[in-house]
């Protein structure tokens, strides 16, 4: 029989789980509540994120495919072989599996908040791609970046991070994660899929579908909180808002409560008024001439890029 590799898996650079707790619930005290995006990801959630990406409002997935499908060779021919792809916020990993073929990485790092789902994802992908190292860790990457050397060996380091998930980091934020990228990705780059600004209805279908799967995934942040934090929300008194701010450009999604309730955890508690929101996610869109300067001023070099005849959304690869 062949010999058949086992995935690998590191956790490293988590967070304290003392100081996450006291962070939440520090959140859940400001004047203007707010739940950590991390929150969605818990199996449930990640699982439901997977369901969120089927649906016919949904369209950033399916488009970024598309452009991937139409434009793989292009982007292969620009970023060269035998490179450490290294993809932030793996999920399920179907995405970078999809163009094992024509990148041929030489080694494949799957990093996710989500530790659970991601070691079940690596089993499947390892039984499928059985000749690939493939290296799993469990990490929040978002507020920094931390990858062993070991894990990269001489080959070249290319960022993969698809889905516009940069989009759920404030402008000022997005650029430091992008300079922390740029500044480990020496003699390689930046393969990132990025939303653009669109008709506002469009958007917001996108973030409030009409089956309500994305409300249940907004709605499991609460569930999973309990968990962490001991806290005592009760989802069913909570309501999901999603809505596109075009100053901001960006869509905003919140939790609403339905009627004057209490919170408690230990340690404290906090009264909501009817129709008092907690904020969870922003979701920026970019035009490609703003993202592309984004880039730049992250320094890499003039990054190139691939849209949809619509120009929905865009691919940039971006030189380090």
């Amino acid at each position: 029989m062949p010999d058949i590799r086992s995935p690998r898996f590191l956790q490293t650079g988590l967070a304290d789980p003392a100081a996450e707790i006291a962070a939440a619930r520090a959140a859940l005290l400001a004047e203007r509540a707010s739940i950590a995006p991390k929150f969605f990801y818990d199996r449930l959630g990640s699982t439901l994120f997977e369901a969120i990406t089927e649906l016919p409002e949904y369209y950033p997935t399916r488009t970024e495919a598309a452009i991937f499908a139409e434009h793989a060779a292009s982007m292969a021919a620009a970023i060269g072989s035998g490179m450490v792809l290294i993809d932030l916020g793996a999920g399920n990993c179907a995405k970078a599996a999809s163009l094992f073929p024509l990148l041929e990485p030489r080694r494949y790092v799957a990093v996710d908040v989500s530790v659970d789902f991601l070691r079940e994802s690596l089993r499947r992908l390892q039984r499928e791609h059985p000749q690939l190292d493939i290296v799993g860790l469990g990490q929040d990457f978002s507020a920094a970046l931390d990858l062993p050397a070991a894990m990269l060996g001489d080959a070249r380091p290319v960022f993969f991070y698809p889905g516009s998930s940069i989009g759920n980091f404030a402008a000022d934020e997005a650029l430091a994660f992008l300079r922390r990228i740029r500044a480990r990705s020496g003699g390689g780059g930046l393969l990132i899929g990025v939303d653009l600004v669109k008709p506002t209805a469009v958007l917001e279908a996108a973030y409030d579908d009409a089956l309500g799967v994305t409300a249940a995934f907004n709605l499991n942040a609460l569930r999973h909180l309990n968990g962490v934090i001991g806290s005592d929300f009760e989802p069913a008194e909570w309501r999901h808002v999603a809505y596109f701010d075009a100053e901001e450009s960006r869509v905003e999604m919140h939790l609403e409560s339905r009627a004057a309730t209490t919170v408690a955890w230990p340690g404290a508690k906090r009264r909501f008024a009817a129709g008092e929101r907690i904020h969870t996610e922003n979701s920026c869109k970019y035009t490609v001439e703003r993202f592309a300067a984004m880039l730049e001023d992250a320094g890499f070099s003039p990054p190139r890029h691939w849209t949809d005849a619509e120009g929905w959304f865009a691919v940039f690869w971006a030189p380090a």
